[in-house]
């Protein structure tokens, strides 16, 4: 009986295993299967980083673009049809003072890169203005306003048709009919019988006449008594522009802006992180073609009525992008869009 026999009848099975090549081959394949799993794991997780940058890029894009452009649509706006008349008595102070940004009436007036910006200026301080980055200034009304019960002229007071407003001492208030608006300073409000004055010599930058009739005379007092049911609102003044943001994580650039709040105090306020340029083109009625800020003179400013703005924005994130060593791997795209001016249009 041969040995294989006896070992079967013993009840016996030779002891079986995997060669060295076999555990080798298995080894690597394992290798090649984790390999793809991991690659497949890792370059997921790169889309979905890219997507995300991607989605934070266009959002900021979407609340930036609004809330310019919400400025935008009423740059000129006096809550009145007059053709523009406006006048304007805040008190320009005496030469060579140098009126505050915010008190001289233009309605509209944009900044080059390299431009000086009465608003802001240019350095590398928190919330200073980036070099070679445009701005804007744009002036108008603050919602619908209030209706004039009367117009007191000797006394300089007007009282409101309202129980209650949310005027206050040193709001800048424009008042407006048909024939024209006329820009002031509360020099002082009455709560109790809804009355604001407009006194002379009074706060900052004050007025330098009761007088409110158009054109603006300081020195003669041009008076004008506004009608009942005259219209009037708060002064907007705003100021767009890319500032410092000092967070270099986040970029070191936001888009700022900066207005004339309640009480004729101003506030600067950054509005979306990782706006790292601002670019605005000037269409003046017209004409056929947008141009930069210096190319439209003083006397056109009042007839410019869109704007084409290109923004330039990066991601928060880093290392999303496909070329890590430019800009920290931060995801960066250019958005442009084209604002029309609703008040000055047909």
């Amino acid at each position: 009986m041969s040995g294989r026999a006896r070992r079967q009848i013993a009840g016996r099975t030779p002891a079986k295993g995997f060669t060295l090549v076999e555990l080798l081959v298995s080894m690597v394949l394992g290798l090649v299967v984790v390999g793809a799993v991991v690659s497949v794991v890792m370059a997921n997780k790169r889309t979905f980083n890219t997507t995300a940058a991607m989605s934070q890029v266009q959002e900021s894009a979407r609340t930036a673009f609004e809330l310019v452009a919400r400025d935008l649509r009423q740059a000129g706006a006096t809550g009145c049809d007059n053709s523009g008349r406006v006048a304007n008595v805040l008190d320009p102070g005496t030469p060579p003072a140098t009126p505050l940004w915010w008190q001289t009436w233009n309605g509209l007036v944009g900044f080059d890169g390299t431009d000086v910006d009465p608003a802001v200026s240019i350095g590398t301080g928190p919330e200073d203005r980036i070099s070679g980055t445009d701005s804007i200034q744009i002036q108008g009304i603050v919602g619908n306003g209030l209706s004039v019960e009367s117009h007191d002229v000797p006394g300089a007071k007007f009282t409101i048709n309202a129980t209650s407003t949310d005027l206050v001492t040193g709001d800048v208030l424009m008042v407006c009919d048909f024939d024209h608006a006329s820009i002031f300073q509360a020099s002082s409000y009455d709560a109790t019988n809804v009355r604001v004055t407009y006194a002379t010599s009074s706060g900052t930058p004050g007025n330098c006449s009761s007088g409110l009739g158009y054109p603006t005379d300081c020195s003669t007092a041009n008076i004008y008594p506004f009608a009942k049911n005259s219209q009037i609102s708060h002064l907007s003044v705003v100021d767009w522009y890319i500032g410092n943001n000092n967070r270099a994580a986040d970029g070191g650039r936001s888009l700022y802006r900066k207005r004339l709040d309640s009480g004729g105090v101003i506030i600067t306020e950054e509005v979306v992180a990782g706006v790292s340029n601002m670019e605005i083109k000037y269409r003046v009625d017209g004409t056929d073609s947008f141009v930069d800020a210096s190319s439209v003179t003083a006397a056109n400013w009042p007839k410019v009525n869109a704007a084409l703005i290109k923004l330039t924005i990066d991601s928060a994130d880093q290392r999303v992008s496909t070329d890590a060593s430019a800009n920290s791997g931060r995801l960066q795209r250019p958005f442009t869009w084209m604002v029309t001016m609703r008040n000055r249009v047909p």
